[in-house]
């Protein structure tokens, strides 16, 4: 109910904001701005007029766009997810084998989860979420709950096609994307790897991660019959 309550009152932000601020470019170059300074200086450290100097705008044309810092960090993350994930869940629509689909899809959401930028994001949010939960638990489900909720339909179409046998579909879904990322991710985001895994580091996790996974779900083939891999 709280995460409901706090999208629709973003929601009820942005419609009230459109009517005042309605030039893309100018939200835009206000948010790039932002992206500078939150990145280079977390969320605490970042004041206002840190953004205003570093977007070239005054404070009152930002508080036209944006109710103020949590409103402009909450937008930054929101935006930068959705353009990072607009292609990765298209992976999942595909009819190829599952085994197939999970090692794209695999990869992709792991290259997007150790990468520079969502390594940082993330840091920021577990510093702040101890005083300001209710904006952890909206990044969590906008991201890895996101992620979960996609492979959730996924798995259930497999399923219901006979290509799968998962009695906890959802529990499967999240121990997939675990595995995906095992060795890569926590060394990232504390510190232990300073440099994202390449793309050959990636696949070769993943790779481990569909066969297990194919290991315990995939239905066995009866004797004269096909069944798709």
């Amino acid at each position: 109910m709280m995460i409901k309550d706090g999208l629709k009152a973003a929601e009820a932000r942005c419609t009230a904001r459109h009517a005042a601020g309605s030039d893309p470019a100018k939200r835009g170059q206000i948010l790039a701005g932002a992206k500078r300074i939150f990145m280079e200086r977390g969320f605490d450290a970042a004041s206002v007029n840190d953004i205003c100097r570093a977007a070239g705008v005054s404070k009152s044309t930002l508080y036209i766009y944006f109710d103020g810092k949590e409103d402009l960090f909450e937008t930054m993350i929101e935006e930068e997810r959705d353009r990072r994930f607009e292609t990765v869940t298209g992976i999942l629509t595909t009819d190829a084998p599952p085994a197939e689909v999970l090692l794209r899809y695999g990869c992709a959401v792991a290259s997007i989860v150790c990468s520079d930028d969502v390594v940082r994001a993330q840091r920021i949010i577990i510093g702040i979420s101890e005083r300001m939960p209710e904006l952890g638990a909206r990044f969590f489900e906008g991201g890895s709950q996101r992620a979960k909720t996609d492979l959730t339909v996924f798995l259930q179409r497999q399923v219901c096609e006979g290509r799968l046998e998962v009695s906890d579909i959802p529990l499967a879904a999240a121990q997939f994307l675990e595995l995906s990322m095992t060795s890569l991710w926590r060394p990232r985001l504390f510190g232990q790897r300073r440099v994202a895994p390449s793309p050959k580091e990636i696949e070769t996790v993943v790779t481990s991660a569909v066969t297990m996974f194919m290991a315990a779900y995939k239905i066995a083939t009866k004797p004269g019959a096909s069944q798709a891999a």
